[in-house]
């Protein structure tokens, strides 16, 4: 197959060259060749954008794209790297869950609350020192953290 062109190849991937642009920027994809100072692909880069589109979209970003890609000796075969990655970002997502169920259950609460002025909702407790230690979401008999 031919070397493409910065358009062909953001076509064919669904993305802007913009974005090509700035993955080479950050060395998530090898400088191209250039010819007559236009940058010439090979098609193989096209496996390596299908790549960080499913990495994006499972919620990698881009600094932990570049140790995927980068962040190991290069003798570190790919399980390896996928492994240490997965596990630091599942992990992450284990937490994420956790936040937005204990936000949904809030929110749940939050739609019985009957206080007619939304500062009296609210209740702070104080440690001894005068910091605040917690806040809740108290409307009438609930108490919401």
């Amino acid at each position: 197959m031919k070397e493409l062109t910065i358009g062909e190849v953001a076509k064919r991937a669904g993305i802007e060259t913009s974005a090509i642009r700035y993955y080479e920027s950050v060395g998530l994809i090898p400088p191209p060749k250039r010819v007559n100072g236009r940058r010439r692909y090979a098609p193989t880069v096209l496996r390596r954008l299908g790549l960080i589109q499913l990495a994006r979209g499972a919620g990698f970003r881009i600094g932990e794209l570049q140790v995927l890609f980068t962040g190991f000796s290069e003798d570190t075969p790919a399980s390896i790297r996928w492994q240490t990655l997965a596990t630091e970002k599942v992990a992450e997502m284990d937490a994420l869950i956790e936040r937005t169920q204990l936000a949904r259950i809030w929110l749940m609460e939050a739609l019985k609350c009957q206080c007619t002025y939304v500062d009296d909702c609210v209740t702070l407790t104080f440690d001894e020192s005068g910091n605040t230690t917690s806040v809740a979401l108290i409307c009438a008999d609930l108490r919401i953290r």
